[in-house]
């Protein structure tokens, strides 16, 4: 009886020291808040993606407009855009790749010049004076 105490005790012992202790230490890299901070940064100024169908003169883009109730893209939005010297259709408002992907597919049955592509956001002129803007 007295060697399974001593057996117990040197159990119980042995146990105690091999436990994990409650406290839990973890080491990163500083450099990683850095890349956090610019992960965020990056996202914030990102713009959906979007498909361009036309790129030329203003009469067949407000043609192509005009009939897109007609074709594969009904159901999204469109936009006539001017960027010296041409005016631009764009279409959609896609969150990811995969999105823009499928809706390219489709549309590039009407349209095989069709890409997809993230809109550059436009600067505006910090340095005026608010009154001076109407």
């Amino acid at each position: 009886m007295n060697k399974i105490i001593a057996y117990l005790i040197i159990f119980f012992c042995c146990a105690n020291l091999f436990s994990q202790n409650k406290l839990v230490q973890i080491n990163k890299d500083n450099r990683i808040d850095t890349l956090l901070k610019l992960k965020k940064e990056i996202n914030k100024n990102t713009f959906n993606l979007k498909i361009q169908i036309f790129s030329g003169k203003r009469d067949k883009a407000l043609e192509l407009i005009e009939n897109h109730s007609e074709s594969s893209y009904v159901n999204t939005s469109i936009e006539l855009v001017y960027e010296t010297p041409n005016y631009k259709v764009w279409i959609g408002d896609f969150y990811s790749q995969l999105e823009a992907d499928k809706k390219l597919l489709m549309i590039k049955k009407k349209y095989p010049e069709a890409f997809i592509f993230r809109p550059k956001p436009k600067i505006e002129n910090t340095d005026a004076n608010p009154d001076e803007i109407n």
